[in-house]
């Protein structure tokens, strides 16, 4: 298993920004939780599958198999 940052720098320098903003919080999403925290729950959860390859909700970063 191998994650990355996305490859586009403009992405990743958008988010970072989003991020910065909202105290490290995944900035597309509107509440602020420990789910929402960066890197959120929701992506832990696909990276815990070994099957899953692909981009978070932010497309901040990405895992490969």
């Amino acid at each position: 298993m191998k994650i990355e940052l996305n490859p586009d720098t403009e992405i990743v320098n958008t988010i970072k920004e989003g991020l910065k903003r909202t105290g490290g919080y995944c900035p597309c999403r509107r509440e602020k939780t420990d789910d929402t925290r960066c890197m959120c729950k929701e992506f832990k959860e696909q990276i815990a599958n070994p099957d899953f390859e692909g981009f978070c909700h932010c497309m901040l970063y990405y895992k490969q198999k």
